[in-house]
């Protein structure tokens, strides 16, 4: 279904509606030319769009999903001539100009800056600390996926699938993604893409891989497996995950708390010959007085002490998973739109308008993370739609900085 071309409001200055500075301050110019150099993509030639504007672009399309591509750009190019000096010849290319621009450029270049530069921002043990953001000694993240809608066309059904649907197959197209969060901020990072029919499961054998040492690591029953766990595990990042209750866990020792060890194995002849045993320490617990809990909880780890982490402190930390419910949702509903649909026509161009997406997500909570700091707050209690409207409508004042890309943000 064709978009309706869309105008800024009347009245209206371009630089009133862009916020470049937010953008380059997180991505800065030199970062974006490394990547593109890497990839072989940096302009060769003078061209209407060169490919490092062709990047801060996508990530603005991610601001703008309502507002046309052309009208997108031309909030853009205003604020990027101070990026890149007064004397910068770029104009405002056509509709197709500006797909040709995308699709020199590709979704790898927007994938590797994401990777380079998305990670986990909280702070710990000082004075700016970030509050909500560790446990103990542990930075806590979680793990979980979520699909997407995009355009409607016969290269995107192809390439992604549809969900089925009560008659037939539903309206649009689908993408499943799985990311990492930190808890304390939201941040999204380690995120991987692919159609619809990929398991949640097949995608986070790469997520998994961005863990690390100070991490404690929380993940729904669906994503346990002996081989997920072993890898998460020998990232030396710490786990706390759900599993299934027919999952056999028989105890080997009992601990003060109620927790007891066990292990889990790769087969049923593994654990009848007792090998290739890991050994976790499981909690099983109950929600007494919740509305729609269930019978009984069990959760495995790699915290094996109860001096390090009482059961009752573990059970508690684990409902706190939801933030990553909570930091999905923010890039779904309130940066996406409700019920928006990604736009792009293209396989290759819904994976990098997917990566321009997690790149504006991550300025705007690199941005609130920021603010919670100086407020010395839990970044949960500033809003983030509140912060993604400030962001559109920020004055020219935030753009006007010096063309080293050092910026004030206000």
């Amino acid at each position: 279904m064709p978009r309706e071309v869309a105008a800024l409001p009347a009245g209206i200055r371009i630089t009133d509606m862009m916020s470049l500075g937010v953008i380059a301050k997180t991505f800065p110019l030199e970062e974006i030319k490394q990547v593109l150099r890497e990839h072989g993509k940096e302009s060769q030639r003078e061209r209407l769009l060169p490919a490092h504007v062709v990047v801060y672009y996508v990530v603005a399309l991610a601001l703008y999903m309502q507002v046309s591509y052309r009208e997108v750009l031309r909030c853009l190019l205003e604020g990027v001539r101070w990026l890149m000096g007064p004397d910068a010849k770029i104009h405002i290319a056509c509709k197709s100009g500006i797909s040709q621009a995308r699709s020199r450029l590709g979704s790898l270049p927007m994938q590797s800056l994401y990777d380079r530069l998305v990670r986990p921002i909280a702070i710990g043990a000082n004075d700016r600390a970030t509050r909500g953001a560790y446990f103990r000694k542990w930075k806590v993240v979680s793990i979980d996926g979520s699909t997407l809608d995009v355009a409607d066309t016969n290269d995107n059904a192809r390439e992604f699938g549809r969900p089925g649907a009560s008659r037939g197959d539903s309206a649009y197209p689908q993408v499943r993604f799985v990311s990492l969060v930190e808890n304390g901020t939201h941040v999204l990072f380690g995120a991987r893409m692919g159609g619809y029919h990929e398991s949640e499961i097949a995608l986070s054998k790469d997520v998994i891989e961005r863990l690390e040492e100070g991490m404690l690591c929380m993940a729904d029953r669906n994503f346990f497996s002996y081989e997920m766990w072993q890898r998460a595990v020998s990232t030396g990042a710490d786990q706390l995950w759900r599993v299934k209750k027919n999952l056999i866990l028989e105890p080997i020792q009992v601990l003060e708390d109620g927790s007891f060890l066990s292990k889990v194995y790769p087969s049923a002849k593994d654990r009848r010959k007792d090998t290739n045993g890991i050994t976790v320490r499981v909690i099983e617990y109950q929600l007494e007085g919740a509305t729609d809990a269930e019978p009984c909880y069990r959760l495995i780890t790699t915290i094996h002490s109860s001096q390090d982490a009482d059961a009752e402190s573990l059970a508690a930390l684990y409902h706190e998973r939801w933030e990553i419910e909570s930091a999905i949702g923010e890039f779904k509903t309130h940066l996406r739109g409700a019920q928006m649909v990604l736009r792009s026509q293209k396989p290759e161009l819904v994976r990098q308008e997917f990566f321009g997406f997690m790149l504006a997500h991550f300025a705007i909570r690199g941005l609130m993370h920021e603010a919670a700091l100086r407020a010395d707050v839990d970044p949960d209690e500033i809003s983030f739609v509140h912060t993604v409207r400030v962001i559109r409508r920020k004055m020219a004042a935030a753009v006007s900085f010096p063309p080293s890309g050092l910026c004030q943000i206000s």
